[in-house]
């Protein structure tokens, strides 16, 4: 799946992400609204990952 086809998919994400990244409020989620580098920052920022850890589950999230 692409970056484009992820934000226009994103409300069919949001449950998926909210599952796997519990620190993301709802307003993290809707503020992230599918944009890979807006859902990089934000797990770094809750969950203290290196840049390329977060680009993996990107990549994770992407391919699921």
């Amino acid at each position: 799946m692409n970056n484009d086809i992820i934000e226009g998919n994103w409300k069919q994400l949001k449950g998926k992400v909210r599952e796997n990244w519990g620190k993301l409020t709802d307003d993290d989620v809707d503020e992230i609204a599918g944009r890979r580098d807006h859902f990089i920052g934000k797990v770094q920022e809750k969950y203290g990952m290196k840049k390329d850890e977060a680009e993996k589950e990107w990549e994770k999230l992407k391919n699921s």
